[in-house]
């Protein structure tokens, strides 16, 4: 133990940054060439690591690629949402997240992932069926309306940040947020009437 070092304070082990650093660059890889043409040795050269410490952590490269699409969509707590006002929660949190920074490399990889690759797609799918029901609280969340939430939150990444259409691109997180929550309170509002 250095002088700076207490007893309270935990060193990160060698391995929990070994572990990170290979994510870290997997996912740089995958989003810049796909599943196909990624190999464990580039993503071991990417994060200055032998390749056979991605086989010690990942074993191959699926695994390796489903460790890099493990993404918590962190949806906002419905308890903590005024009544009325999930839906435009829900928009606000997506913009965020697709556009918050490299911390969110993950969930465009997974969504650029998902257009050309099974094993993507499923973990997609996986993901929000997990994740959007809770979300929704108090609503009885159906099957039904966690798939049209989904495709709403999932079309709007696909035409503004892959797509890339100048129409959408070119709107603020605000325009956003007041066009898009209608659409996705209007599926709130009917499965909780139903």
């Amino acid at each position: 133990m250095t002088a700076g070092d207490s007893e309270d304070t935990p060193v990160p082990r060698r391995s929990v940054r070994t572990r990170s650093a290979i994510l870290e660059a997997a996912r740089r890889r995958f989003a810049a060439q796909g599943f196909e043409r990624t190999t464990i040795r580039a993503v071991a050269a990417d994060a200055g690591i032998d390749p056979s410490l991605v086989m010690r952590y990942y074993g191959n490269k699926a695994r390796l690629f489903d460790a890099a699409l493990d993404i918590d969509l962190d949806l906002p707590d419905p308890s903590t949402v005024p009544p009325g006002a999930l839906a435009e929660a829900f928009v606000r949190h997506f913009l965020h997240r697709w556009e918050g920074g490299p911390a969110d490399d993950a969930l465009l990889l997974l969504l650029r992932s998902a257009v050309t690759n099974e094993r993507a797609a499923q973990r997609m799918r996986d993901i929000f069926a997990a994740q959007v029901a809770p979300a929704l609280g108090a609503v009885s969340a159906d099957a039904d309306q966690v798939a049209l939430i989904s495709t709403q939150l999932l079309g709007l990444a696909l035409t503004r940040h892959l797509l890339r259409l100048p129409a959408v691109v070119g709107m603020t997180p605000q325009e956003i947020v007041t066009a898009y929550a209608p659409a996705i309170h209007n599926v709130i509002a009917r499965e909780a009437a139903a």
